[in-house]
């Protein structure tokens, strides 16, 4: 970074000029140097590629590579440049094209095919419509006449983007652009005009609450750790996400990671912490490198190290790469983590905010919670209170996924109906199937069946239906989904992440997924007093999964039967039809499935007795076959080879 650089990033901190800038009375010369910083002012045309891990898996490298050769190659003066994920998964790659003094306009699944004929004619200033998304809004810059724009876009329509709203937008490799649109000017705010305990009453005013799944108040939390006598506090940020089918934090690190670092600076100034870890799971590269590009910028500037604005404050940070165990999701297991033992919970009281990491005070706070903080600090407490419901404050970032058009990362308001989650903004069910269940909260969630989408999305209303908030992660099934199949599932996931430290949570998560599959068992499994045993241990499911609930050590032992028991309450149809009918509904598990030959439309061609890995269907050539279902595993090949149509399935 230059010296003169440096110094206008230096002055921008300065509590004169946060002063000046909220009266509007701003230095003109000052202002044209700041726009400078900005993409959004370059004098030359700017192309942005949405380069998160997710356009990257669709192809935005190989996209961006190409456009780089052809902007090389014609002597384009142009700027390229990374940014992260703007939520709209299912359409990428993305890229925006911006001429100088034009606003941004983004286009859809842009790849190396066509990226070349869409930049051609954006520059000749005609607009390809076939892979338009729109037009973004902006005050400063000239719009395009009869585009739309993306905030009327029905998937970010019903959005308030509070912790996103950088996303997809600033490059998050610059710190630069970072602050010439604010960053860094509420811990600047923090640090010379607030103590910490003013700090921790903001937030608890606010009325956020830990996004991390818990629920629980923020700025009182910070509180405990900071009226905890100590010599050290540590904060801790929780980047490690481990339920399947959540990708907010890593969107958010990848996308903006100055606002998470800002944020976790300010509440490690709140509860009078000097040292910060992030911990965060290995399997995300692409947020691990820019989180240390962030942390580098910042050191660079002084926001990391000694005196910290000359305001006494001291503050180092270290980033903890965790192996992938999703019991370190729990508080006390990801803080043994950080010590270098094994991931394990341990009983409490007492709590980490008075006992933490190496016996200090510490506050565990997850990565879209320290994303809410800069913005609560600059626009104030009433202003994020006033978002959302009574209990529930502000926005929630869902992981959009499943069985449903538009997949991606939202945010809402608190309150918000779930229908208008899944079939406003996710554009409904894909495939044109229907609607079946809506699985919240990760794997120790529950599913929401159509009868329940008109409950609003806050803490207490999705307790209410034997859901839970979780983290964000929220999947759409639809008619072909068989909900034993899906609770067999997220089962599955929790018996092998479990820890194995508590008898309830270890053997009884085993014994619930071995019944589960005892009831997606055909009759040609069994023998001797198997049927009989089967239906002794199904008597037990669920009171064997609250015994799990009430005796677990922790909350993801506590929460794991969560999956049975919403399945159980609203689906009870088809865990009868499994039991009793034998029988699987959805035609999903195999071994309740029967194969049977049309004798009408057999041809008799022996492709598919060929196949059959248990040589069970028979027949003569040029003559109608016929399946000995004793013999029958029913995999499903037979249909899948058949060319005439001949085997339906029961």
């Amino acid at each position: 970074m230059r010296k003169d650089q440096l110094q206008i990033l230096k002055q921008m901190l300065s509590l004169e000029f946060i002063r000046h800038e909220s009266e509007n009375g701003q230095n003109k010369g000052l202002k044209i140097k700041i726009n400078q910083f900005k993409n959004s002012h370059s004098p030359i045309p700017v192309f942005y590629v949405g380069a998160g891990t997710c356009g990257l898996g669709a192809g935005a490298d190989r996209m961006m590579q190409r456009l780089v050769t052809y902007l090389t190659e014609n002597e384009i003066q142009a700027k390229v440049v990374e940014v992260g994920c703007i939520g709209l998964c299912s359409d990428e790659p993305l890229l925006d094209v911006q001429l100088p003094g034009r606003t941004r306009l983004i286009f859809k699944k842009v790849t190396e095919n066509n990226v070349i004929s869409i930049v051609k004619a954006v520059l000749q200033g005609k607009i390809p419509l076939e892979n338009l998304l729109g037009q973004h809004i902006s005050q400063e810059l000239e719009a395009w006449a009869n585009i739309p724009y993306l905030h009327e876009h029905p998937f970010f329509a019903p959005q308030k983007r509070w912790v996103l709203k950088n996303c997809g937008l600033l490059d998050p490799t610059s710190i630069e652009e970072y602050m010439a649109y604010g960053g860094y000017r509420a811990l600047a705010r923090t640090l010379q005009t607030m103590t910490p305990l003013e700090v921790c009453d903001e937030i608890e005013r606010s009325g956020l609450r830990g996004r991390g799944g818990g629920g629980f108040p923020t700025g009182r939390k910070w509180k405990f750790a900071l009226n905890t006598p100590a010599e050290q506090r540590y904060m801790i940020c929780n980047a490690d996400e481990g339920d399947p089918g959540a990708f907010m934090d890593r969107a958010i690190i990848e996308g903006d990671p100055h606002r998470v670092l800002e944020g976790l600076m300010i509440a490690a100034y709140a509860i009078g912490a000097t040292k910060a870890y992030i911990y965060i799971r290995a399997e995300y590269p692409l947020a691990i490198a820019r989180l240390n590009k962030a942390i580098e910028q910042a050191r660079e500037l002084d926001l990391i190290g000694e005196n910290i604005l000359d305001s006494g404050f001291n503050f180092d940070v270290t980033i903890k790469k965790g192996a992938g165990a999703f019991v370190c999701g729990e508080e006390t297991a990801l803080i043994h983590s950080i010590e270098g033992k094994r991931g394990m919970p341990r009983p409490r009281p007492p709590y980490p905010a008075v006992n933490g990491l190496f016996q200090k005070p510490s506050v565990i706070n997850n990565v879209e919670t320290l994303a809410n903080i800069p913005e609560i600090i600059l626009q104030g407490a009433s202003a994020f209170a006033q978002i959302g419901t009574e209990k529930s404050k502000g926005t929630k970032v869902f992981a959009l996924s499943g069985k449903i058009e538009r997949t991606g990362l939202v945010e809402i308001p608190m309150g918000t109906p779930l229908w208008e989650l899944v079939f406003t903004i996710g554009g409904g069910v894909s495939d044109g199937r229907t609607f079946k269940a809506v699985q919240i909260g990760g794997p120790s969630g529950g599913c929401i069946p159509q009868e329940h989408l008109d409950i609003p999305i806050d803490y207490e209303s999705l307790k209410e239906v034997g859901a839970m908030m979780g983290s964000g992660g929220l999947v759409v099934v639809d008619d072909k989904t068989c909900m034993v199949d899906l609770a067999k599932f997220f089962m599955d996931f929790i018996q092998r992440e479990s820890c194995g430290k508590c008898i309830p949570c270890r053997e009884g998560t085993r014994q619930m997924l071995e019944i589960l599959n005892i009831i997606s068992r055909g009759r040609r499994s069994e023998s001797g007093y198997d049927a009989l045993e089967r239906m002794k241990s199904i008597m037990y499911l669920e009171r064997l999964a609250e015994v799990i609930k009430d005796t677990s050590l922790c909350g993801l032992g506590q929460s794991a039967p969560n999956p049975v028991l919403s399945t159980l309450r609203w689906f009870r149809d088809e865990y009868d039809a499994h039991i009793y009918e034998r029988h699987c509904t959805a035609g999903v598990c195999a071994e309740l499935l029967t194969f049977e030959i049309i004798a009408d439309k057999c041809k008799g061609c022996t492709l598919c007795a060929l196949k059959c890995p248990t040589q069970a269907i028979y027949g003569d050539r040029k003559a109608p076959h016929y399946i000995v279902k004793e013999k029958c595993i029913g995999c499903g090949t037979c249909v899948e080879v058949c060319n005439f149509d001949a085997i339906i399935v029961k």
